[in-house]
Order: C-alpha cells, then structure tokens, then sequence
C-alpha cells in the first residue's frame, strides 16, 4: 500500500474574512519525508448538497488515488462555517475559486483533475468553464450530476416543500451529515435559484482538452439517469478531450452499497487517461473492462 499522508488544513476565505474553509489534504508519502509540492499535481474532490468531505466514495477514493488529493466541505456544510443556501451554487464556485488559489499560492500544486458529485458535479462544471485556473485540469469526473434542473420541481420532496411554503414561508429540511441531525430553513427563493442554475454552458464552453467520466446510477431517484444521456452528448463531441458514460445497473444517486466499486471505475478510467488510450467518447459498461 502507498504511503501518505492526511493533514487536515483550514483555508481563508477572500470573500467572507470571518469564515474559512476545512479540508483535508492527502498527500504521497509519510510525514517524515521532505518533499516540495511545487509543481506537484492535485486532484480536488467536491461533495453533494448536505454532504461532507468524507461521505459516500470520497474518502475513500482520497485514500487510493495514485496523487496528491484534497477534499473539503463548503462553506455552511459540516466543519466549514457559513450559512448554506439550497440554491448558492455560485457561492459553491467561489469557495472552490479560494481553495484552488491558495494551493496554488501556497503549496505550489497544479489542480489537473476535479471528481464531483451531484451538487459538486455542477459546482466543477462551472469552475471548469469559466475560471482561467482550470486550464490545468486535464480530467474530470461527473457522478450523478443533474442538467434539467427544473426537473427537481417534479420530486416528491419539492412538492412537500411548497406546501410548507404556502402554509409557513419556508420549509425546514432535516437530514444526518456525518451521522449528526442538521436542519437547514430553505425559502420559496432558494428554489428558484436552484432551478435556474445555467447548466447549459457546458455545450460551448466547457474546455476541449478535458476527459470527461460520467457516472450515474439507474436506479437514480433524486436525478433522471437521462440526465446522464444529456451530458454525453454534450460533451462528446470535443476534440482531443473525450467523454465517457458509465451507467450502473440498479444503483441509487449515492451508490448506497457500491462505494468502492465506484472507487475502482474512477481509478481505472484515470489509468486509461494517464497511459494514453482515452482516444474517442463512447460507452462503458459496468463490470466490463474497456470501452464498447
């Protein structure tokens, strides 16, 4: 097993003085050994709506990337202060902004590759597309990432929102985040911030040098598989950057039960990258090695 290192690090925020975001960088090698990071690359790991740094695979993949890695919680989430707002995605972006600036600025890394998760899929997708310091990143990794957000009015969650709006103003959501009860108030705004998120940008701005992996579950409930669909298309006729699909068979929007083999298609499709064989966009099928 590789030797690393796991350093828990807090990270100013240049737009909210009195915050900061935590983190946790994994590094290669042991805590004895000197080693200069200038130059190094990184690999940067975003958690969901309500999740945490070390929920669901990304800790885990933390753990068994071949590279230096961090992984953080937004602000509002978990051990990140702030307030957390269910349709901020913009905030979302300016705290990846922050965290990529200051490994930069301090540790000298190159950020060349980005693995999100639902909310932090479309967070990445947006940094990707509009920040100059994503021309480094050479790979990126799309797990359960909504596209039709307008779609979310159609859950049955949502529906049970908006009754709540009507009667009280707001909906209270309560939910577990690393195994601790949380409740958040969410406003009929929030809402419409979130449905109104432009993913579209994608399709003419997301850069053409990148390979791109979407994962996404069949049995998804939370986002439409076909939402999958979508980004395959959209980024799959790029040029030299490929896109590649991989659906999995009665998988739910968390893998529930599937975590490492979510760690192992991630990490054998980052071996197909780096030993040169991502050469057109296409499909891959769970448990078959390769692509059809």
């Amino acid at each position: 097993m590789t030797d690393r290192t796991s350093t828990k690090i807090t990270i100013p925020h240049p737009a909210a003085p009195d915050s900061y975001i935590t983190g946790v960088l994994e590094q290669l090698g042991t805590s004895n050994e000197s080693q200069s990071t200038q130059g190094r690359r990184l690999a940067l790991i975003l958690h969901g709506s309500m999740g945490h740094k070390d929920y669901l695979f990304q800790r885990r993949l933390a753990q068994r990337l071949p590279q230096d890695s961090f992984r953080f919680d937004f602000r509002g989430n978990h051990e990140s202060p702030g307030v957390w707002c269910y349709g901020a995605f913009q905030a979302d972006v300016d705290d990846l902004s922050a965290v990529v600036k200051h490994l930069q600025s301090v540790y000298g890394y190159i950020v060349d590759m980005i693995v999100g998760h639902s909310r932090g899929s479309l967070v990445g997708m947006r940094w990707l597309c509009t920040a100059p310091e994503a021309r480094t990143v050479t790979t990126f990794v799309n797990a359960s990432g909504r596209y039709r957000m307008r779609k979310a009015l159609e859950s049955v969650a949502l529906k049970t929102w908006h009754a709540e709006f009507a009667a009280n103003g707001y909906y209270d959501w309560t939910t577990t985040v690393a195994r601790k009860p949380v409740t958040v108030r969410v406003y009929p705004p929030d809402v419409d911030m979130f449905v109104n998120w432009d993913t579209s940008l994608v399709w003419d701005r997301f850069p053409a040098h990148i390979h791109a992996l979407t994962i996404h579950g069949l049995s998804d409930k939370t986002v439409p598989p076909y939402d999958a669909l979508i980004y395959a298309r959209a980024l799959g006729n790029r040029s030299p950057g490929t896109h590649t699909l991989h659906m999995l068979e009665d998988a739910d929007h968390n893998f529930t039960g599937r975590q490492d083999e979510i760690v192992d298609y991630i990490l054998e499709w980052r071996d197909l990258h780096e030993r040169g064989e991502l050469k057109s966009s296409g499909l891959w099928m769970a448990g078959v090695r390769g692509k059809l």
